[in-house]
């Protein structure tokens, strides 16, 4: 099978062969209309939000919440590190790069109505639990487990061996434009006004899942928009206050509505499509993120990773014990399971 090689490595250096197939991607869908991707509403937190949450916050976890009598220790043998973006190499940006390039070139798995590759099968699950994991404290571990099964399936069937790069959108707030991700080398360009992405590694790429729900499905191209307003909200004093807030639940629920909801009303287009906004693969990068601010809350206190409260879907306490679904893309999961990313089965940390 023909292989990537990197190219443009400093002088002196040997190009790397990377060990992904090189498979084409869809291409040639229409651009679609941006009030589309409008499907679900966006709920944000501004900084006078976090701040009065602060002001209002008890000490630590509710009476309610579900503590495990053993607050997982780190027991993987060897933990793989997720590396920023801008600190990773060539190598490894290309390396994930090409693994979503071989799933786009993989045939769906069979049981995701709608999608019509492999990477849209992640899409499909995504869109069909929207609405069980969105707004909700259920959020934020859910996430972490699909970004989890990603990297895995990666790793099963694409060959991929490096850890997936995180965006550290702090560093570009109200720039993102300025991020190599948006660039002619890497994932195209962001400020696009709901046009389709034409320059980058998925120029003109074709989408078969959203906008919104199933029954909304449409042929549609890879769009953004570009609101610098909006990627604004994604600074160090929106992710710090969310990170003073002592209990899960309400870390979660600014974890959910912070950064992350004006990452992706800012990128816009299809990542402003909640239901299908894995479609664009900068949610991966995007998502990164949001996982890496879950550890280091983690990481302030080491009890954190032991226990869980507020509710999830349905208004039902979460407890360690509730269930993750990822819908056949890995088996399901329990919320305990993903509590702490340095044990078992998820063995992995971030550079910082």
């Amino acid at each position: 099978m023909a292989k990537f090689t990197l190219l443009g490595l400093a002088a002196g250096a040997s190009a790397a062969v990377l060990s992904i197939p090189a498979l084409p991607i869809p291409t040639g869908a229409p651009k679609l209309e941006l009030n589309i991707f409008n499907t679900h509403e966006i709920h944000t937190l501004s900084l006078t939000d976090i701040t009065e949450m602060i002001s209002n916050q008890t000490d630590g976890p509710g009476p309610d919440a579900d503590f495990s009598p053993f607050a997982a220790a780190a027991t993987c043998s060897n933990v793989r590190t997720r590396t920023e973006w801008h600190d990773s190499s060539d190598t490894t940006k290309q390396n994930f790069v090409n693994g979503v390039k071989c799933l786009l070139g993989k045939p769906s798995k069979g049981n995701y109505p709608g999608s019509k590759n492999r990477y849209e099968d992640f899409v499909q699950v995504h869109q069909t639990v929207t609405d069980n994991v969105h707004n909700n404290r259920k959020f934020i571990v859910w996430h972490r487990a699909f970004l989890w099964s990603f990297e895995q399936v990666l790793r099963d069937e694409c060959g991929f061996t490096d850890s997936l790069p995180w965006f550290d959108e702090t560093k570009f707030a109200g720039r993102f434009s300025q991020s190599s991700i948006f660039s002619d080398k890497w994932l195209g360009a962001i400020n696009l006004g709901g046009n389709c992405v034409t320059n980058g590694q998925f120029a003109n790429l074709a989408l078969n899942v959203g906008p919104s729900t199933a029954q909304f499905n449409q042929y549609h191209c890879l769009a953004r928009s570009g609101s610098a307003t909006d990627t604004a909200n994604t600074n160090a004093n929106i992710v710090n206050g969310c990170r003073a807030l002592k209990d899960y639940q309400d870390f979660a629920k600014c974890a959910e509505q912070g950064a992350h909801a004006y990452g992706h009303n800012g990128i816009g287009g299809v990542m402003r499509d909640v239901y299908a906004s894995p479609g664009d693969p900068v949610f991966w990068l995007h998502h990164g993120m949001v996982d890496r601010h879950f550890r280091i809350w983690q990481n302030d206190d080491s009890s954190r990773t032991g226990y869980i409260d507020g509710v999830g879907p349905n208004n039902q306490a979460l407890t360690l014990d509730t269930q993750i679904s990822l819908n056949g893309l890995k088996p399901n999961m329990k919320i305990r399971d993903v509590m702490n990313t340095l044990s078992s089965p998820l063995c992995y940390k971030y550079n910082y």
